[in-house]
């Protein structure tokens, strides 16, 4: 048992093929076009407007259709006609199984039901800590702006799992981490498979391919992505009143055994399910 997307769940269970699934995801690629694309398809900007507005996002907490209205690329009423057709000819991949022949409408239902079921242990609809922490408006506003990253940044699809205490950081390909002092002190961590490391890579120096690369550089890609993060954070922190500094981010390959949580330090997990053999977690470690 543990987290799944609907269509892995469905071949584990024999219910549809791996090749069906791949039929089906190809479908749904070439349907659901993302908000930018959509909007350059429906003639209302260009591809370098898009540019910039991705750019603006590195540093500012807002929607890709928002920034593009509020930099003056498209109006209120034209991102309305994009989201409107966006919902109308969005795909879902149970949708998408029936089209290729691999579900058949009658059975959708029960499968999703059994799927649900399933996970329902292990997926979080929203931040809940587990335990009372001294700032804890501030820690679920990190990993609410995380979760925004990866999918606005990264451009990646996730299922966020829940947040858990540990006493040992488990083993990863690498982590990125950067320190806050201040008004508070913690140190930030992205943990990511290799992987996971080569789609931050992808993501952060917009190639298709980053196979030519140095290791250093894909580090280097991951440390910016928590670099944008925790910027953020901490100009949002500053909006409610407290004082985040951060310092440079620094490179972590962790031992085999995994690290322990240094004494005087609460270390809470937050799980983040992306794919078969992509593993990421945001960590934060606070001083007590």
């Amino acid at each position: 048992m543990a987290v799944k997307f609907f269509g892995q769940f469905l071949v584990e269970q024999g219910i549809v093929t791996r090749d069906a699934l791949v039929e089906a995801i190809d479908l749904q690629d070439h349907k659901n076009l993302k908000l930018g694309a959509m909007a350059v398809e429906m003639g209302y900007i260009t591809l370098a407007d898009i540019e910039r507005a991705h750019n603006a996002q590195m540093s500012k907490d807002m929607k890709l259709g928002d920034l593009l209205v509020e930099m003056g690329f498209l109006t209120l009423i034209q991102l309305n006609d994009v989201i409107t057709r966006q919902k109308n000819t969005h795909l879902y991949i149970g949708e998408a199984l029936v089209q290729v022949g691999a579900l058949t409408s009658e059975n959708l239902q029960k499968h999703l039901a059994d799927f649900k079921a399933d996970q329902a242990q292990y997926v979080s609809d929203g931040i809940d800590l587990p335990v009372k922490i001294a700032n804890s408006n501030i820690w679920e506003m990190t990993a609410d702006l995380t979760y925004k990253m990866i999918t606005r940044v990264l451009d990646l699809q996730f299922r966020a799992g829940k947040c858990a205490t540990v006493d040992v950081l488990a083993p990863n390909f690498m982590m990125a981490a950067m320190d806050f002092s201040g008004d508070v002190e913690a140190r930030y961590l992205i943990s990511v498979s290799e992987e996971l490391q080569q789609s931050v890579a992808r993501a952060i120096l917009r190639e298709g391919s980053v196979a030519g690369e140095s290791a250093e550089v894909l580090e280097d890609t991951v440390m910016e992505f928590v670099n944008v993060v925790c910027g953020n954070v901490a100009a949002k922190a500053s909006q409610m009143g407290v004082i985040m500094n951060i310092n440079p981010p620094v490179t972590i390959h962790p031992p085999a055994t995994g690290m322990p949580v240094p004494e005087g330090h609460t270390a809470l997990c937050f799980p983040i399910h992306i794919g078969d053999g992509d593993k990421m977690e945001l960590i934060l470690l606070i001083k007590n």
